[in-house]
């Protein structure tokens, strides 16, 4: 049966996910997990979790899943260390730096690439198996045909099977960065989504949010598939939320019929949908919190208490009773996985009385209450006549099952080894003007352009082909991949037929695009998707063969001029930061494509463009300022080249913006901002 996975953001839900019979749990230490408004686990509560959680042959993965900065690698090391001495059975974490914190210093630690990766593709699922993990976490957005297809190859798929959907492909969000300093990625994400948001200027819909996902009808099918593991989404939930979603995965894995109503009742955004899995995405699928679902959650938790108020039994129990004239009493208790525990009392007494006969003894023995443990059956060499007091037999028991629970505590914990090893950068130093890099969505835009400043023109595919046809150099051309995409194949074919034609350079802006990169011989640039923070990442893309890479946008100009190494690396010098990247289009379903107004009002009355990728199945939400440096280019003194992002800009804007940056010079208009180099981020 496909592995119940359940979140545990505190030790009650830890707790009630152990009594309502999930096979492993998730959650995160006191750093680097992307929900840090959870309680979360010390260092004391974790140790005792992952012995609570052995002794009872669940797993326990420990999410450090946020991006890591420079400054705080040495703690990072030092958790996973913990985790390492602990027992924890693997991490999940969206930074290459833990891969590489892994591979050296403790590789037999199991490696979970968290769905903050984007892997929603055949070839990113297997650069992760090549990077070292063990499994990756699918994007939710993936209809059932392509989790079909990934359930296929030689490495474990993790599916979302219930919980809250964000709006925005994990990993691709910068909104509550952008907007209040809150990030994400750092796990401090202040869901500004579910606030109103609309096509109209001054509607109250809520535009950005979705209802909460659920494939419960669907586990049948998701385990025939290949699916390793279910993952119940919830680490902010409270512990009645994540025994009520185990128990309707485990029920309806066992052939029942979960109960829905409940389900609900606990928690849900004017119900579920499961619209990804069906590719039914649109309207149907919006949803926010209502006062009937608040009030319909205050009535079931009465009910939701009920289901775990007892232990789930783990293991049936094979007991051996010795009791005999002049030998001490023997009981010995097998647990399924076949470890022994003995007891070895007193010796029997003549029995006044009733003698302690096989009903009598088989009664006390399997009052296991409050255990994991059940009595399957009882063997039995007795002498005539004797007994033994009641109360031996019951701390006998006590015993015996404390015994078992050590027992199966050690055959359940592996301690992976670790041995730290030195891993800085030495910070660089470099002088001299950056080159330009300049990304355009269309070829018009360049007509004006002075080229002879620009080292590199970035466009998609299609606006390629385009500039190959207008006879731009190749060499001077680089492909952006597409962000999402539901037709890896075609994508590949496209590029294939650019590098045929001479294009030499690729924007990897998914960990997918680096195999099909080296694979025709491109000059690999690492996009801003892939959220570097630190150098350690910088290093790994520099040792699979990256040229350079676009440093986070969400890192302050200090922590960018500090990374190490050598590695050259650019910076988004200017455009719109793209808040979100999504796969079901707000003002489709909201007016549909007929009435698109080409952008979203939030309740501010703030006007931030959507970007469509109708082609390949995406939308980008993009910030309602545009982000500048102009001017202030002797902050990113250690930048090799500068990104220049055009969305809508005519070609005459275009000039102005690279004469700003080739002559040092500010641009002035209206809503321009620094973006985050120098607020930084929580």
């Amino acid at each position: 049966m496909a592995e119940i996975l359940a979140p545990c953001g505190s030790p009650e839900a830890l707790e009630a996910a152990l009594r309502t019979g999930c096979d492993a749990v998730y959650l995160g230490g006191e750093s680097f997990s992307a929900r840090q408004s959870a309680a979360n686990f010390s260092e004391t509560e974790l140790e005792e979790a992952v012995r609570r959680c052995h002794i009872r042959g669940v797993k326990v993965y420990q999410a450090i899943n946020t991006v890591i900065t420079d400054k705080e690698l040495p703690e990072c090391i030092k958790a996973v260390r913990t985790a390492c001495r602990l027992g924890v059975d693997g991490l999940i974490t969206q930074d290459l730096a833990l891969a590489v914190i892994v591979r050296e210093m403790c590789p037999d630690m199991e490696l979970h690439a968290s769905t903050q990766m984007t892997l929603h593709t055949r070839q990113g699922m297997l650069f992760a198996g090549e990077l070292g993990f063990s499994r990756g976490v699918a994007s939710r957005e993936l209809p059932e045909r392509i989790l079909r297809e990934l359930c296929k190859l030689p490495i474990e798929i993790e599916v979302f099977v219930h919980g809250a959907l964000c709006m925005s492909v994990s990993g691709q969000c910068y909104m509550s960065a952008v907007i209040g300093q809150r990030s994400a990625n750092r796990g401090r994400c202040a869901q500004a989504c579910r606030l109103p948001a609309a096509g109209v200027k001054g509607s109250e819909r809520h535009g950005l949010s979705l209802k909460d996902m659920s494939y419960i009808p669907h586990l049948k099918k998701l385990e025939a598939m290949g699916a390793a593991s279910l993952k119940i989404e919830g680490r902010m939930k409270r512990p009645e939320y994540v025994a009520a979603a185990v128990t309707a995965v485990r029920t309806e894995l066992s052939g029942g019929k979960s109960d829905k109503a409940l389900l609900e009742g606990v928690f849900s955004r004017s119900g579920f949908t499961d619209g990804y899995f069906t590719g039914k995405t649109g309207a149907d699928m919006f949803g926010f919190r209502r006062k009937e679902d608040v009030e319909a959650s205050a009535a079931a938790l009465p009910a939701l208490h009920e289901l775990y108020r007892r232990e789930y039994k783990r293991s049936e129990v094979k007991a051996f009773v010795r009791m005999k004239s002049g030998e001490p009493l023997y009981i010995a208790f097998e647990d399924s996985c076949g470890l022994r525990a003995e007891h070895y009392g007193s010796e029997p007494r003549k029995a006044l009385n009733r003698p302690a006969d096989k009903d009598h003894l088989e009664k006390q023995l399997s009052k296991l209450g409050d255990t994991i443990y059940t009595l399957a059956s009882v063997e039995f060499e007795l002498g005539e006549g004797l007994t033994v007091p009641a109360a031996e037999l019951n701390a006998a028991r006590r015993e015996l099952c404390g015994k078992l629970d050590e027992l199966r505590f050690e055959r359940f914990t592996k301690r992976p080894s670790f041995e730290e090893k030195e891993l800085s950068f030495a910070p660089q130093k470099r002088q001299g003007r950056q080159a330009l890099r300049l990304y355009v969505r269309k070829a018009e835009q360049l007509k004006e352009a002075d080229l002879g400043a620009v080292e590199l023109i970035l466009a998609d595919l299609g606006t390629c082909k385009t500039l190959l046809d207008e006879g731009y150099a190749p060499e001077k051309l680089c492909a952006v991949m597409p962000r999402f995409t539901f037709d890896e194949e075609k994508d590949i074919s496209r590029l294939r037929e650019l590098a045929e034609r001479g294009l030499k350079h690729i924007e990897c802006t998914n960990y997918a695009h680096i195999p099909i990169g080296r694979e025709l011989g491109l000059i690999l640039h690492g996009g801003y998707g892939l959220n570097v923070t630190n150098s350690l990442a910088a290093g790994e893309l520099k040792r699979l063969g990256f040229a350079d890479f676009t440093a986070s946008f969400e890192l302050r100009a200090g922590e960018i001029a500090s990374l190490g190494g050598e590695f050259p690396y650019s910076v988004f010098g200017y455009g719109r930061i793209p808040m979100m990247l999504t796969v079901n289009c707000p003002i489709k379903a909201e007016r549909g494509c007929s009435g698109c107004t080409g952008a979203l009002f939030d309740r501010t009355g703030r006007r931030f463009p959507v970007r469509c990728s109708r082609e390949q199945g995406y939308t980008e939400l993009l910030n309602s300022d545009i982000l500048s440096i102009a001017g202030r280019e002797k902050d990113f003194a250690g930048a090799d080249s500068i990104r220049l992002e055009m969305y809508d800009e005519s070609p005459e804007r275009v000039r102005e913006t690279i004469g700003a940056f080739t002559g040092g010079e500010a641009l002035f208009a209206e809503g321009l901002t620094k973006g985050l180099y120098y607020r930084g981020v929580k």
